[in-house]
């Protein structure tokens, strides 16, 4: 009976304790004073994302200069590939800075957008622009004139930079 009851008594034991030593070590707090954080809006609080109408969750970042950066949601995954086999993986993370703060102009033409991405992200690995010193200024430079070009040409002239936010190459 005994050996049944021990570990149920241990259980409420470490429960109790850890409840009272959350409740011991909390921060107090100044009596009057209030959380202003818990009346903010998502506008005055701006690391709080909330979901947009179209279902993204909206990670922009607006300046004062009314500069947005838009991630793209998903990564994109490219193949090395030589004659016979597929060499390498790459996996990117792109963002895109727009001169005005209108994110929707990027989600309403993102399929399109990526379809223009990959195949620019293709070609770039069919000429080597992967092998090697892939993170090279020069190499990544030219990686990224390219996609802005098209970027300036789905969106419109509003895009004014593609960040790449992460690469990382995965050899097989």
């Amino acid at each position: 009976m005994m050996k049944k009851l021990l570990p149920i008594i241990l259980l409420l034991i470490g429960i109790g304790g850890g409840v009272g030593a959350g409740l011991a070590l909390r921060p107090a707090q100044i009596p009057g004073e209030t959380d202003d954080t818990e009346n903010m809006t998502t506008e005055e609080h701006p690391e709080q994302k909330s979901p947009t109408d179209d279902g993204h969750v909206d990670t922009d970042h607006a300046n004062t200069d009314g500069v947005a950066f838009v991630r793209l949601n998903n990564q994109f995954v490219i193949p090395v590939v030589s004659p016979d086999r597929v060499e390498a993986l790459v996996v990117m993370s792109l963002s895109i800075e727009l001169a005005k703060n209108q994110p929707e102009a990027v989600y309403e033409r993102e399929p399109k957008l990526r379809d223009k991405f990959l195949q620019v992200l293709f070609e770039h690995a069919n000429m080597g622009g992967f092998d090697g010193e892939f993170t090279d200024a020069k190499r990544l430079d030219t990686l990224r004139a390219s996609l802005l070009e098209v970027a300036q040409h789905v969106v419109g002239a509003e895009v004014t930079s593609v960040l790449i936010t992460d690469i990382a190459r995965q050899d097989r």
